[in-house]
């Protein structure tokens, strides 16, 4: 059994994704992050970034020894998994090395890119969305770009089906809650249409789908989730940054 530390949001659904495209069983525990679930000590000795998605595997491979094993960020979680399950990841070293470079690119590119626009768009305050907004706009279509290229003749990234399609799905889902369109990516536009269709998808994305309204907050009704700082990691659950 794995303990799947989740909110419904494109970060919670990768990993959502590849659960249900497994069929593992997992015990889902919602963080209500406006809330600050995710300072939280007992949270924070698995999730030390103090963010979701965690997974705690209680019946991890012989070779992790007799011990529950915790893996947090979404890439890593995505990782280890394909390698606990021995599905969605190419065996062949080629493979391996492809799935690692497109698994880092969203890491690295697509997701932080997607994130930071999601916020000007969405939670920045009323009047300071203009030039974070224009510059992350243009990372996300750019990311769009490298997306579309590397779709050119392929159904998904690597060919088949894999984690690479379940880490990069969730942002470009959203798309047109970034005030963003797929209108110029093609091949992107058909690739989402494909992964959303399916089963474990639907039932990934819709996990605690009520939830998404609720604790609505923004940059200027929330200190517990937006302007963090240091003190939000050293000071615990709760800790304030000053600024509300």
């Amino acid at each position: 059994m794995i303990d799947f530390y989740y909110a419904p949001t494109p970060n919670g659904w990768k990993v959502a994704i590849m659960l249900e495209e497994c069929g593992l069983a997992y015990t889902t525990h919602l963080l209500r992050l406006t809330r600050g679930d995710q300072f939280k000590p007992e949270f924070m000795k698995i999730g030390p970034n103090a963010k979701m998605p965690v997974i705690v595997d209680n019946d991890p491979p012989e070779e992790y020894g007799d011990t529950p094993v915790s893996v947090f960020e979404s890439g890593a979680i995505l990782l280890y998994l394909a390698e606990r399950t021995g599905k969605f990841m190419p065996a062949d070293p080629r493979g391996r090395k492809e799935t690692l470079e497109w698994l880092f690119w969203q890491v690295g590119n697509q997701g932080p890119m997607a994130g930071q626009l999601s916020h000007f768009v969405n939670y920045a305050p009323a009047g300071e969305q203009g030039y974070g907004r224009k510059r992350y706009a243009g990372e996300y279509d750019r990311n769009l770009a490298v997306l579309e290229k590397r779709l050119d003749g392929r159904e998904y990234i690597l060919g088949d089906y894999s984690i690479c399609d379940m880490i990069a799905f969730p942002w470009v889902l959203i798309a047109g809650r970034l005030t963003a369109s797929l209108y110029a990516f093609p091949n992107v536009d058909a690739w989402c249409d494909r992964i959303k269709q399916r089963p474990a998808v639907v039932r990934a994305i819709n996990l605690y789908k009520d939830e998404r309204k609720r604790d609505r907050a923004t940059a200027d009704t929330n200190t517990v989730f937006f302007n963090q700082t240091a003190a939000h990691i050293l000071g615990g659950a709760g800790a304030k940054s000053g600024r509300g």
